[in-house]
């Protein structure tokens, strides 16, 4: 009886179209430290002018945009590898070779020609994450959302700390540019996903102009019943979980009075660990629960989360409580990841999957984009317990509006 739970739960991680997901998810997350914070302690270490550091800051921009130039990718197809394999494959390569050049620069003596190139490599990575996500959302059956989800957001916090920390102590040991050329050849791992990657089985036929396939996607989703407050829960679904996690580190520092190792240590080290615990947790619950039920759950559980924090700002300094907290809210946070993500996969239409999952994305990053300087003003009005009780009132219109669409999200 114990073997046979063992394998009808470890099952899902023997199919071939989760284990590519999983690959993919590893090179999404690789380029982004290489133009952000690794990329900033590159320039730091050369002794560049501050200034100069926090304009590279702005290289992020085209992930922000990306849905811009998304329409571009549904409507043109590669004569190779299909609609979306043939994308990433282009793109891939092209990041294998702009991440080389990057790194064969110099931080001080060509620093505009590092900065268009940092913008160069963001856009490409930034277009490789249009065709990955659209790819796993037509690829994925029904019940492998959740555990894609959980999967793609493991490998992509992977080839974070490939380019992040583990870029950093290879710099230390055999510089930068070394460094940026083993970044380059990481890239195989994606490119490996991607010749070996199988076709979606739904086919569709891409828009047959570039105006339609621009407009398109927004007639069909504006036409579907309920849009309005479908638009709104993708906004307001992660809104609570963005205002407790906006000022976090702050809190435990100047809030509370934790010293900057034992913040850096629980934050980002157990933190870490608890939101792909979570991811995964939540994807294989997502094998066996509808996907009405874990909206409704785990947002309710994100959303009470935060009130570790609040009881965190009356305790002072509990070191079990912080820990506790911060596992809780992360973990917490990657289950609604997860459940949020098979969500936008469940919306987009085949034919404009590129295009609608980039502009679903967009808008549900404008909480996690717009909290902060809000967050601020609400600490400084009702201190740091009362705006981690507004951080779970925050997340109950997002649960409320699961609840409202339950005979919508019930046939997705």
């Amino acid at each position: 009886m114990l073997m046979d739970r063992l394998r009808l739960i470890l099952t899902p991680f023997f199919s071939r179209r989760l284990g590519v997901v999983l690959l993919l998810g590893f090179s999404s997350g690789l380029p982004l430290a290489l133009t952000g914070s690794t990329l900033q302690a590159w320039m730091a270490t050369e002794n560049v002018d501050i200034r100069t550091i926090g304009l590279f800051t702005l290289a992020g921009i085209p992930y922000t945009w990306k849905f811009l130039w998304s329409p571009f990718m549904d409507r043109f197809v590669m004569p190779f590898l299909g609609r979306r394999r043939g994308w990433m494959l282009v793109t891939q390569l092209a990041l294998m070779g702009s991440v080389a050049a990057l790194g064969s620069l110099s931080a001080t003596g060509s620093v505009g020609w590092l900065a268009w190139m940092a913008i160069g490599v963001a856009f490409l990575s930034a277009s490789q994450d249009i065709v990955i996500d659209a790819y796993r959302t037509d690829l994925l059956l029904a019940d492998e959302r959740g555990l894609g989800s959980g999967l793609a957001v493991l490998g992509y916090r992977i080839g974070m700390l490939v380019s992040g920390a583990l870029a950093l102590l290879m710099a230390s040991v055999w510089g930068w540019s070394t460094t940026y050329m083993v970044m380059a050849a990481f890239m195989g791992v994606g490119l490996m996903a991607t010749l070996l990657g199988p076709e979606p089985t739904v086919h569709s036929a891409p828009p047959p102009t570039l105006k339609q396939a621009v407009l398109l996607p927004l007639k069909d989703f504006l036409s579907r019943s309920q849009a309005g407050p479908l638009l709104a829960l993708i906004v307001l679904y992660k809104l609570g979980d963005a205002f407790a996690g906006a000022l976090t580190t702050a809190f435990l520092i100047k809030g509370v009075g934790f010293s900057i190792v034992e913040v850096g240590t629980v934050n980002k080290g157990v933190g870490l660990l608890a939101t792909l615990s979570g991811a995964l947790v939540g994807g294989l619950v997502m094998t066996r629960w509808r996907l009405y039920y874990a909206l409704l759950w785990f947002g309710l559980l994100q959303g009470l989360a935060a009130l570790g924090y609040a009881l965190l700002a009356t305790e002072g300094q509990n070191l079990s409580l912080m820990v506790l907290s911060v596992f809780l809210e992360n973990f917490t946070s990657g289950m609604g990841t997860a459940a949020f993500t098979a969500l936008l996969m469940a919306l987009c239409n085949p034919r404009f999957t590129a295009t609608q999952f980039a502009l679903l994305s967009a808008l549900s990053a404008v909480g996690r984009v717009y909290v902060g300087p809000l967050s601020g003003v609400l600490v400084t009005g009702l201190g740091w317990g009362g705006f981690f009780l507004f951080s779970v009132a925050a997340s109950l219109p997002g649960v409320w509006l699961v609840w409202r669409l339950r005979l919508l999200l019930l046939a997705l």
